[in-house]
């Protein structure tokens, strides 16, 4: 597996309610993330997050598509997020969505794994590429 390091600044918008369309009380937001370092790409997708009473607990659910480049190769991939909150102990795990990989990225598959620190959010992208011919 290779490694794609660096950071990335993310922009997360409420989205008003739709009449008709799911629970008025699973929030809903646009994402628009600028990915720095040996990843450099765009990403933007939509997330579904519920809140509950406890402090501390919450879930969330997101897609996303990012298009840039990845040590070079240029195309796209989506990104599946899932991601939970105990009582403050978060849990995440972001998948590079099977076959959703196009042009030099088309192959792709791996996971995205997420800090922050400091106010600075940083990313490590673990993925396999199939050998170019």
């Amino acid at each position: 597996m290779a490694h794609a390091k660096g950071t990335f600044d993310v922009k997360i918008t409420p989205q008003a309610p739709q009449e008709g369309v799911g629970d008025p009380s699973v929030g809903r937001m646009a994402i628009a993330k600028h990915f720095h370092g040996e990843m450099q790409a765009r990403g933007q997708g939509q997330m579904l997050a519920v809140g509950t009473a406890v402090d501390g607990s919450a879930g969330y659910v997101a897609m996303e598509r990012v298009q840039g480049s990845v040590h070079g190769r240029h195309g796209s991939f989506a990104l599946q997020h899932s991601g939970t909150m105990h009582r403050g102990t978060p849990q995440l795990s972001v998948t590079i969505v099977p076959d959703s990989g196009t042009d030099g990225l088309a192959g792709i598959s791996g996971q995205l794994s997420i800090s922050i620190a400091n106010g600075v959010h940083s990313y490590d992208l673990e993925y396999m590429l199939p050998d170019v011919p």
